[in-house]
């Protein structure tokens, strides 16, 4: 080693230890040159809870077979625009056009009965009447008249036994009518074909539950189903502002509110999430069944605050001193020294939170080294999505 390389590294070995002195020698009480700042500025800010959901059609209906036979023809396709009332399917109707001829066979055959038996009824009446006014003269014996009192009320009951058995039929056939009626399926809506279960030539069987055909939807307006946790759900109220992304939307966003928020929830490995319906407008048809969305409820927003990063907040102020939102402890820079200062904010987001008094714009924090971190001495500040 050469006499000037051994200088220098002995000059180098120095300066490291000079400046290892002058970094760990003690400080005046109240400095603050050694910490890193952050400047308080004005920006907007909203304040959001996050979840996930799906897209449902809001209005759609499940068209199945009231009756059992062989799906002979379906008449629409899937994506097809149908109105209501237009014939969607035919059942094989053979069976219950059977059954219809067969019940108005059984109604003219008891018609004809009936037509009979008031000729007899009327016949009975008459010889009842006259024998009433024989009997007066006793030109006729009482157990004549006796009789024909008896043949005129059997002729009556037999006269009622065949009307009755005529609205029995009747009513068979208007039960095979209305079956033969529901071998055409019409649609009940106008609305959209989104799924076809069943194919032509297939035997439905409608005894034990309806078999589902296909399934109609209004697209036009949807539904997001979304799934939000337990601990935010009370944040929420119905009409409160939503918007949403989806996948492969882009820069895309759907404004909507909240319509309601169902009582009951859907438990999925020990975790609570309640559902919260959403109402968009699809004029567009860009959205679809069963999107995934990103959504986002604002619970509010500012514009142009005193934004605070939520590494420059200290411990929290004791509860009862939280008149207006919660209030923090902060050092501020102020020359070469820190001053202690307390401030309160209001909305907050994962990074930065609104400074509702206590320091304006431009005034530096000093950043509290248990939030880099990643824990808060108060522990209540709650991550929130940001926008």
């Amino acid at each position: 080693m050469t006499p000037r390389y051994r200088n220098f590294v002995v000059f180098l070995a120095f300066s490291a230890l000079a400046g290892a002195l002058l970094w760990f020698a003690p400080r005046p009480p109240g400095t603050a040159a050694d910490s890193e700042t952050v400047t308080v500025t004005l920006g907007d800010i909203e304040e959001v809870v996050s979840a996930q959901g799906k897209l449902e059609a809001k209005e759609f209906v499940d068209i199945g077979a009231q009756v059992t036979g062989q799906l002979q023809k379906i008449y629409v396709q899937i994506g097809d625009n149908v109105q209501a009332g237009q014939l969607l399917a035919q059942i094989d109707p053979r069976i219950y056009q059977a059954r219809v001829e067969a019940g108005q066979a059984n109604i003219k055959n008891l018609q004809a009965q009936l037509a009979g038996q008031q000729a007899q009824t009327k016949f009975a009446r008459q010889q009842y009447e006259r024998n009433v006014e024989l009997i007066q003269t006793d030109s006729v014996s009482l157990q004549d008249l006796q009789n024909s009192e008896y043949n005129l009320k059997s002729s009556i009951a037999a006269e009622a036994s065949i009307k009755a058995q005529t609205a029995q039929i009747q009513s068979a056939l208007n039960g095979d009518r209305a079956n033969l009626d529901f071998t055409k399926i019409y649609a009940p809506i106008a609305s959209t074909m989104v799924d076809q279960k069943a194919r032509e030539g297939q035997t439905l069987n409608a005894n034990q539950q309806t078999p589902t055909i296909l399934q109609l939807a209004r697209l036009d307006t949807m539904t997001v189903r979304a799934q939000v946790a337990e601990a935010d759900i009370m944040r929420l109220n119905v009409g409160m502002p939503v918007y949403f992304t989806t996948l492969g939307s882009g820069e895309r966003r759907w404004q909507a509110s909240v319509r309601q928020i169902l009582p009951t929830p859907e438990i999925i490995n020990n975790v609570v999430l309640y559902h919260v319906l959403i109402d968009v407008n699809n004029q567009d048809r860009q959205l679809m069944t069963s999107m995934t969305a990103q959504l986002f409820f604002v619970l509010g927003q500012a514009r142009q605050v005193p934004l605070v990063p939520l590494t420059a907040l200290g411990a929290r102020v004791p509860a009862e001193d939280n008149a207006d939102g919660m209030a923090f402890r902060v050092k501020e820079r102020i020359g070469q020294t820190s001053v202690e200062k307390t401030i309160r904010i209001g909305l907050k987001t994962r990074r930065v939170a609104q400074i509702r008094d206590g320091l304006g714009a431009g005034a530096k924090l000093v950043i509290n080294p248990l939030q880099e971190g990643g824990k808060n001495q108060g522990g209540s500040l709650r991550p929130q999505a940001t926008k």
